[in-house]
C-alpha cells in the first residue's frame, strides 16, 4: 500500500513527490490560462495589422466566433477527462502527464501560424487547435490529481489536494497580469502565445525528468477491469451522483463570468490587462498565505463541513459583488476585490474537500471518478460561458448597461447558492 512508503510519514509539503508535482501543477495551470484565458481573447479581438506581416497582431473575429474558439477548449477538456483519467489509472499518470504539455507547446506556436484570410478554414483551424489544448488538459490534471493523492497518507490527501487546488487558483490568478506584462513589454498581442508555448516545454521537461514512470498503487488491483471512455462515466455518475451533480451546478455558475470578466473590468472600471492583472494579484497572494491553515481548519471540520461553509462563504462573496448591479457606490473594483475575498476563502476551503472526498470513495478508481468529477465541472462551465457572455452583451438594450454587465455575477449566484443547497442535502458529516 501507498501508506507503507517511508517518506508518507513526513509532513506534505516535505514529500518530495508532492513538491514536484506542485510546482508542475502552478506551471501547467499558468500556461493554461495565458494561454486560453489571458491571451486568446484579447489575440483573436485584436485587428491583424497590415498586411504581409509575418505574425499579425490578432485575427480580427467577433466575439460570437471568439467565444466559440473557446468553448471548443472547455468542451474538449469536459468530454476528455473522464477516459484520461481512467487511462491513467491503466498505464500510469506520468506517461499523461508528459503528452499533455507537450501536446500544448505545439498547438500554441502552431495558433500562429494559421493564415490569416481563410474564412471559414482559419475557424475551423483554430477551433481543431482549442481541442488539442482541451486533450492536453485532460491528460495533465486527472493524472496529477490522482498521483498527488496517492503519494499521501489518507488523513494527509485532504491538505494536499488544497495545495493542489491552490496551484490551480494561483496558476488563473496570476495568468493575466503575466500574460499582460509579456504583450505590453513586447508590444504583440502574441508573445503570450510564445510564453505559453516555452511554459509547457519546461512542464514536459519536469514531468520527464522528475516523475517516475510507474502506476498509482491502488489503480494496479484494477488493471484487468478498468473501463475507459463513457461508460467508465457512465459508471461513475451511478458511484457519485451527488459529487457530479455538484460539479456541474456549481461549475455553471463559474462558467457565467469567466468569458467576460476582463472585458467586464475595461469597459466597468476602464482596466488595462496590467490594471486587471494588478487587481487579482493581491488575491492571488492572500489566497496563497491562507492555504495552510484553510486546509488544517477543513481536516478539524471534516470534509462534509467544509464544503458547506466553503460554498457559503462564496455564496456571501457573489452576493456582495452582484449588489453592483443597483447599488452605485459598489461599482468599483475595491467592491470586487472584497466580494471575491470570501469567494476565494471559500474555494480553498470546499474544493479540496470535495476531491479528497472523491478521491477516498474507490481507491481502485481514483483517476477515473477525480475525471469523472472535472468533466462534470467542464461540462458546467461550458453552459454558463455563453449564457453569461449572451446575458452580458444582449441585456443591454433591455435592462440597462449596468444590470447587464453585473449579470454574469448574478447567475453565478444563482447557481453556487443551487449547488450550495445541493450539498448541504448530498454531503452528510463524518461520523
Amino acid at each position: 500500500m501507498a501508506e507503507s512508503n517511508p517518506q508518507l510519514s513526513q509532513p506534505v509539503l516535505k514529500i518530495p513527490m508532492v513538491r514536484r508535482l506542485l510546482v508542475i501543477a502552478l506551471l501547467a495551470e499558468i500556461g493554461y490560462a495565458v494561454l486560453n484565458i489571458s491571451t486568446m481573447p484579447v489575440y483573436l479581438e485584436a485587428d491583424p495589422g497590415p498586411r504581409g506581416l509575418l505574425l499579425p497582431e490578432g485575427r480580427g473575429l467577433g466575439s460570437t466566433v471568439i467565444s466559440l474558439v473557446i468553448v471548443a477548449f472547455l468542451f474538449s477538456e469536459a468530454v476528455f477527462k473522464s477516459p484520461m483519467g481512467a487511462l491513467a489509472d491503466r498505464f500510469g499518470p506520468r506517461k499523461l502527464m508528459l503528452a499533455g504539455p507537450c501536446i500544448t507547446t505545439c498547438t500554441a506556436l502552431l495558433t500562429m501560424a494559421v493564415p490569416i484570410g481563410w474564412g471559414p478554414w482559419e475557424v475551423v483551424a483554430l477551433i481543431l487547435l482549442r481541442i488539442g489544448d482541451g486533450v492536453g488538459a485532460a491528460m495533465l490534471w486527472p493524472a496529477c490529481f490522482a498521483l498527488v493523492g496517492d503519494s499521501v497518507r489518507d488523513d494527509q490527501r485532504q491538505q494536499a489536494m488544497s495545495y493542489l487546488n491552490l496551484c490551480y487558483m494561483l496558476g488563473i490568478a496570476l495568468a493575466p497580469l503575466i500574460g499582460g506584462i509579456v504583450d505590453d513589454a513586447s508590444g504583440h498581442k502574441w508573445a503570450s502565445l510564445f510564453l505559453a508555448s516555452a511554459i509547457f516545454a519546461c512542464v514536459a521537461t519536469a514531468v520527464f525528468h522528475y516523475i517516475p514512470d510507474r502506476k498509482t498503487v491502488h489503480a494496479k488491483a484494477s488493471d484487468e477491469t478498468s473501463e475507459v471512455g463513457f461508460k467508465d462515466f457512465i459508471r461513475s455518475t451511478k458511484e457519485i451522483p451527488g459529487y457530479l451533480i455538484l460539479a456541474l451546478v456549481t461549475f455553471a455558475g463559474i462558467g457565467f463570468p469567466m468569458v467576460v470578466i476582463k472585458i467586464f473590468a475595461q469597459d466597468e472600471f476602464g482596466m488595462s490587462e496590467i490594471g486587471f492583472g494588478g487587481l487579482v494579484f493581491p488575491a492571488a497572494i492572500g489566497m496563497a498565505a491562507l492555504t495552510v491553515p484553510l486546509s488544517r481548519f477543513g481536516e478539524r471540520v471534516g470534509k462534509a463541513r467544509a464544503v458547506h461553509l466553503g460554498m457559503a462563504l462564496c455564496v456571501a462573496g457573489l452576493a456582495f459583488c452582484s449588489l453592483g448591479a443597483v447599488v452605485h457606490f459598489l461599482r468599483a473594483p475595491w467592491a470586487l476585490a472584497v466580494g471575491a475575498l470570501p469567494i476565494g476563502i471559500g474555494f480553498l476551503l470546499s474544493i479540496p474537500a470535495w476531491m479528497a472526498s472523491v478521491s477516498d470513495i474507490d481507491p481502485q478508481r481514483r483517476g477515473a471518478n477525480i475525471g469523472a468529477v472535472m468533466t462534470a465541472q467542464g461540462l458546467g462551465a461550458i453552459i454558463g460561458a455563453p449564457i453569461g457572455g449572451a446575458l452580458y452583451e444582449k441585456l443591454v438594450p433591455i435592462a440597462g448597461r449596468h444590470i447587464a454587465h453585473y449579470s454574469p455575477f448574478i447567475g453565478c449566484l444563482i447557481c453556487v447558492s443551487a449547488g450550495w443547497l445541493l450539498s448541504l442535502k448530498l454531503l452528510k458529516f463524518e461520523r
